[in-house]
C-alpha cells in the first residue's frame, strides 16, 4: 500500500482502498516538501496516503492542503479522518460544500438514504466533523499556493452543485466525477474509455455540458480523475464523453412515463449500452466482468437520472 502511480511533476496515484483496488484514487501533489491531498477518500484511505508519504520521505506534517473536488463520501468521507492527522493542513472545498465537513449529520442522512444504514457505517465509517477554523471556502478562481506552486479551484457543475475542479500551474486538472469515469480494467492499446456519471441528487444535463466545454476550452495536456487516475487523450474523452451523456439522457427521457417499470428499464438500457461501447472500444472483458465493474455507477447512475427526470416533471 502506498503510491499507486508516480506521474511525474510531483503527482502521484494514491489507491483510496473503496469497494476494489483501481476503484477510486487520491492524489498527492509534492513540491519542495510540501504537500497538497486532492479528495479524501474514506476514513480507510489514510493508511494509504500515510504510506505515500513514507515513501516520498515526507511526515503527517508536510501536508498543507487537504482540497476536495466535491463532498460526496467516496471523495470526502475520509476528510475529518485526515484533517486530525495532518496538524498543518487546511480543508479547501467548494462554498456550498464546506458546511457539511463541519456538519456531516445531514451528508450522512442523505447518503444513508440512498445506500442504506448497514452500507454506510461498513463502507464509510468516521465520518467526522472538521473545525470550521480550518475550513477554507474556495469559490470559482480561489488560488492557493503549494510552495509556491499555484493551484486554481474552478466552480465546475453538472455532477453536483457543491463540485470544484483544482487546475495546476504545472500542467492538467483533477477532475473529482464531472470529466467522466475511466477504470483502466478498460483500457485497450492505450486507448481509454470513458463514461459520464450521473449520481444522484443533484445532476444537471446542462451544467454538466458547459463544463466539460469550459475544462476543454481551457485544453489541459492531462486530467486526474478520482476514478481512476490520469486521463490522456482529454479532447477525444471530451468528445465521446458528451456523446454519451447525451444518450444516456435519451434513454432516461424515453422511459419517462414507464411508471414502476421504469427504474428497471433505465439501468437495463445503460447497462447494454455502455457495454456495446465497450465492445466498439475493442474490450474483450466477458459482459459479466464489465458488469461486475459498473454495478455500482450503473445503479447510481440510474437513480440521478430519475430524480432528474423528477426534478423536470415538476418545474
Amino acid at each position: 500500500m502506498g503510491i499507486a502511480v508516480d506521474y511525474g511533476n510531483g503527482i502521484y496515484l494514491v489507491d483510496a482502498d473503496h469497494l476494489r483496488p483501481g476503484m477510486a484514487g487520491i492524489h498527492l501533489i509534492a513540491e519542495a516538501g510540501r504537500v497538497a491531498v486532492i479528495d479524501a477518500g474514506t476514513s480507510l484511505s489514510l493508511r494509504g496516503v500515510r504510506a505515500a508519504l513514507g515513501q516520498l520521505g515526507l511526515s503527517e506534517a508536510a501536508v498543507d492542503h487537504v482540497i476536495l473536488t466535491h463532498v460526496h463520501l467516496d471523495h470526502a468521507g475520509g476528510a475529518g479522518t485526515m484533517m486530525q492527522a495532518f496538524p498543518q493542513a487546511r480543508l479547501v472545498v467548494h462554498p456550498r460544500g464546506a458546511r457539511h465537513m463541519i456538519d456531516p449529520a445531514k451528508l450522512v442522512e442523505g447518503a444513508t438514504a440512498v445506500y442504506g444504514e448497514n452500507y454506510i457505517r461498513e463502507v464509510y465509517p468516521d465520518i467526522l466533523p472538521v473545525d470550521p477554523s480550518r475550513v477554507v471556502e474556495a469559490a470559482d478562481g480561489a488560488e492557493f499556493f503549494l510552495a509556491g506552486r499555484r493551484l486554481v479551484c474552478l466552480d465546475a457543475p453538472g455532477h453536483a452543485y457543491h463540485h470544484n475542479v483544482i487546475m495546476d500551474a504545472h500542467g492538467g486538472i483533477f477532475t473529482g466525477d464531472i470529466f467522466g469515469l475511466s477504470y483502466r480494467e478498460l483500457d485497450v492499446d492505450g486507448r481509454q474509455f470513458i463514461f459520464p456519471t450521473t449520481t444522484p441528487t443533484q445532476f444537471d444535463p446542462e451544467a454538466m455540458r458547459g463544463t466539460i466545454h469550459r475544462l476543454l476550452a481551457l485544453a489541459p495536456p492531462v486530467i486526474y480523475q478520482t476514478h481512476f487516475g490520469k486521463f490522456t487523450d482529454v479532447a477525444c474523452g471530451a468528445r465521446n464523453l458528451l456523446r454519451r451523456l447525451d444518450r444516456l439522457v435519451a434513454q432516461a427521457v424515453a422511459e419517462r412515463a414507464k411508471g414502476d417499470e421504469r427504474h428497471r428499464r433505465i439501468k437495463t438500457a445503460i447497462m447494454a449500452y455502455l457495454i456495446a461501447e465497450a465492445r466498439d472500444h475493442g474490450c474483450r472483458l466477458e459482459d459479466s466482468d464489465l458488469a461486475k465493474i459498473w454495478e455500482t455507477d450503473v445503479e447510481l447512475n440510474t437513480q440521478g437520472l430519475t430524480y432528474w427526470l423528477d426534478k423536470t416533471a415538476r418545474q
